[in-house]
């Protein structure tokens, strides 16, 4: 049985050293690459007529199914073992954390597996996300009741 120093000390010798510099720059890299790309594609799409709030919500919803495409052919893992938290920040790591346990489970049945697996994992970002909306309106409706502003 291992003491706690034993464990830190045999975990400090075989840990292997995460070059921090080179995680950092391909994380900004590639993060920042998906968000120029949408920033890119909602500007062309602002150029052609389209209005600001269309243009906003075709942006987020071509970046949610791109990834969920690449996720579903196995492209956007490895772009993820480069890129690590670069992928997990915009919109697209929310739909690759989605995408692979409805895979999973595609064969207990369109209903019961897919759809109940998707709903494991973003089940708990609904939730707290509607309570958070939930406490700003109370909270914005009692400084109103106030006489307030924010």
């Amino acid at each position: 049985m291992f003491s706690k120093e034993k464990y830190k000390k045999l975990v400090t010798e075989t840990a292997e050293k995460s070059p921090l510099f080179r995680d950092c720059f391909f994380a900004f890299t590639v993060g920042g690459g998906i968000c120029a790309a949408g920033e890119g594609f909602r500007l062309w799409l602002l150029s052609v007529g389209t209005e600001e709030k269309s243009a906003g919500f075709c942006v987020t919803l071509s970046l949610i199914l791109l990834s969920a495409l690449l996720t579903g052919i196995g492209v956007y893992d490895r772009i993820a073992k480069v890129a690590g938290a670069g992928t997990l920040v915009p919109v697209t790591g929310f739909a690759n954390a989605v995408v692979p346990p409805a895979l999973d489970t595609k064969s207990e049945g369109l209903l019961v597996g897919t759809e109940t697996k998707i709903f494991s994992v973003c089940g708990p970002v609904i939730l707290y996300s509607t309570l958070a909306g939930g406490l700003y309106g109370l909270i914005l409706f009692a400084v109103k009741m106030l006489g307030g502003t924010l």
